[in-house]
């Protein structure tokens, strides 16, 4: 079951291989997967990126629901300028993470935080209690992002990924009132 969810700016969807080149804008960047590794590595072209895309649509049809990634397209101009994700965290997948990752040309205009909030609005519909993100301690901007989520600081940990990492962690009571 696919989601589509809409806020005022974005449209929060299923990812297709046609999004190949806007998704390595943001996956194939220097300044994103510095962030992201070990848990995903650098894309290097746009076949690579399609068939991670395509790996991931059919990855997402035996998830369930609210696990999954999907794109953030800017409904303006539909161009997609980011990515969001649930997805069980290692070692154990117990808990619940939520990850976003913006191309460096979307940063700095809120679009992590106004998809972040939609997908978390819509995770906790899914029989979900609380959601984690972990951030590298020196990553400012997922910690600031996490924050303004309504996330609230847990501690640090080296249980995920082995590598040390700020916790962050919201439950359905935690959400920011109002619009996305």
């Amino acid at each position: 079951m696919g989601i589509s969810l809409t806020t005022d700016r974005l449209l929060v969807r299923e990812w297709t291989p046609d999004d190949a080149e806007d998704a390595l804008a943001v996956y194939g960047s220097t300044d994103v997967a510095r962030w992201l590794t070990p848990a995903m590595t650098q894309v290097a072209d746009v076949e690579a990126m399609r068939a991670r895309l395509q790996a991931w649509a059919q990855e997402q049809s035996g998830l369930l629901p609210p696990r999954g990634r999907w794109a953030v397209e800017r409904r303006e101009d539909k161009r997609v300028v980011g990515g969001l994700g649930i997805r069980p965290l290692p070692p154990h997948e117990e808990d619940l993470e939520i990850t976003w990752q913006l191309a460096p040309h979307a940063w700095g205009q809120g679009y992590a935080t106004e998809a972040g909030l939609a997908l978390l609005r819509w995770a906790f519909t899914q029989d979900v209690e609380e959601i984690f993100a972990v951030a590298r301690p020196k990553n400012d901007r997922a910690h600031a992002v996490a924050k303004r989520l309504g996330m609230r600081w847990v501690g640090e940990t080296a249980k995920y990924y082995d590598l040390n990492l700020q916790v962050y962690r919201i439950r359905p009571a935690d959400l920011p009132e109002g619009r996305d």
